[in-house]
């Protein structure tokens, strides 16, 4: 069981770039590795801000990335 009703696809995004790195995602958003980690294992939602970023990095919209899918 996830942490966190809003479930991602940043690991599928992040292999269909080239197989960016958990890294070079962090470096383009400005958070750590870490927190790429644990939002893709959907341990916490992102903040806003951040989940812009995300989609942004990718070149998507926010709803390519982040989906609320209920219990």
């Amino acid at each position: 069981m996830t942490g966190t009703p809003v479930a991602n696809d940043i690991r599928r995004l992040r292999f269909e770039r080239g197989e960016m790195t958990q890294q070079a995602l962090a470096d383009a958003c400005g958070v750590t590795r870490q927190t790429i980690i644990a939002l893709e294992a959907g341990r916490y939602a992102p903040s806003l801000e951040l989940a812009f970023r995300i989609a942004r990095a990718f070149g998507v919209g926010i709803e390519q990335v982040f989906r609320w899918e209920e219990a």
